[in-house]
């Protein structure tokens, strides 16, 4: 008798379930969408290009990028642990996810702006159990430096390989009077550590489009870490395109030959980087500039890619970030070198720390001659 009654029900089910589907065609192929984990088709269209010549920093390109995206996925929604304005979380008119009436007149059980309060953990935890779920897109974010306070539900996001999107933001010293306390320097190498989680730090606004692109494909844990700072957007028609960050790290800027120098850097210092390849050529020295958004993305390719752009012999390499040095010795090898901040930072303008502390084209350009003056005469 259970299994006739269970039966009979799945029949009924079965045909309401039809009707729906003929009455609501939309929202029958947004569910078969959902069903299948897939993006929507026109989703790489729906990003905004940003204009070279310009100047952004990339936590306000990846606010765009997230309205647009939102303006496609109806699945996609997400919230700040109370820094939403600091980490440009916010869908507009997305309305707050909370009872009616709860928060005011933008209260909504339907809503996709999630306040998760000043708990990081929490919030980790919380975007674990929507991805789990699985047919919806979930992100939250805070300041890189507080990702230490979420690191539990992070470490289990990667573990599950659930598909959240972590908005990291105010990624160096670069953010200023802050001070040392708000200032990441052992974060970036501290969470690449984390296996199954990509970390990707992007140079400009277009490279961060195409990383919430690419992080969105791989429904894996993604961490974007972004700029307070803004920087510069990148000719696009005399470097390649940003949508080589699929590679993990590409040749941004190719040497005037074969290259006897090879400078890769992430995020605000690829533009060290490039400021640096310009010091070198005029020199006579070709000099090739890898931008390097996400390690993991890159280790993920064929061995044949890899060595192609960061080649095992003849050139230098050298590679320049705001932070720890210590994991960048298996992208440079012994005899290589590398610029970065060991020690923990000071309050003061962004621009002058970082120029305290050696991040600069000078200090790479010194690496550089003197890795090269160390090769010639051995």
């Amino acid at each position: 008798q259970v299994a006739d009654r269970g039966a009979r029900l799945h029949r009924e089910w079965e045909v309401s379930y039809q009707r729906w589907r003929q009455s609501h065609p939309d929202r029958a192929a947004l569910l078969d969408r959902l069903l299948a984990r897939e993006l929507p088709p026109d989703l790489s269209s729906a990003l905004p290009v940003f204009d070279a010549g310009t100047s952004i920093a990339t936590r306000a390109a990846s606010g765009k990028v997230i309205n647009a995206i939102a303006s496609v996925m109806p699945e996609f929604w997400g919230g700040s642990a109370d820094l939403a304005e600091s980490n440009n979380t916010t869908i507009e008119g997305g309305l707050s996810f909370l009872p009616t009436g709860a928060g005011g007149r933008d209260s909504s059980p339907y809503g996709r702006v999630i306040h998760f309060g000043i708990r990081e953990h929490a919030m980790g935890a919380i975007l674990n159990g929507i991805a789990l779920e699985g047919l919806t897109r979930p992100f939250g974010g805070t300041f890189l430096v507080f990702s230490d306070y979420m690191r539990g539900s992070v470490r289990l996001a990667a573990l599950m390989q659930t598909s959240v999107v972590y908005v990291w933001t105010h990624d160096s010293v670069g953010l200023g009077e802050d001070g040392p306390t708000h200032q990441p320097i052992e974060h970036l190498w501290s969470l690449r550590g984390i296996p199954g989680l990509a970390i990707a730090r992007p140079c400009d606004g277009n490279e961060t489009a195409q990383v919430w692109l690419e992080a969105l494909r791989r429904a894996t844990p993604t961490g974007l870490i972004l700029s307070r700072q803004g920087l510069p957007v990148i000719d696009r028609a005399t470097h390649a395109a940003a949508s080589e960050v699929v590679r993990g790290a590409y040749t941004l800027a190719e040497a005037s030959g074969t290259p006897r120098a090879i400078i890769i850097a992430t995020g605000s210092e690829v533009q060290v980087a490039l400021a640096a390849r310009d010091i070198l050529e005029s020199g006579g020295t070709p000099t090739r500039v890898v931008s390097a958004p996400c390690l993991e993305w890159f280790d993920d390719q064929d061995s044949a890619y890899r060595n192609a752009v960061l080649p095992q012999d003849g050139a230098v390499r050298v590679a320049v970030e705001a932070g720890a040095t210590y994991g960048w010795w298996k992208y440079v090898g012994s005899d290589g070198g590398v610029v970065g901040i060991d020690h923990f930072g000071a309050s003061a303008d962004g621009a002058l720390l970082l120029k305290e502390f050696g991040i600069t084209a000078d200090a790479v350009v010194e690496c550089v001659r003197s890795l090269l003056a160390r090769k010639g005469s051995s």
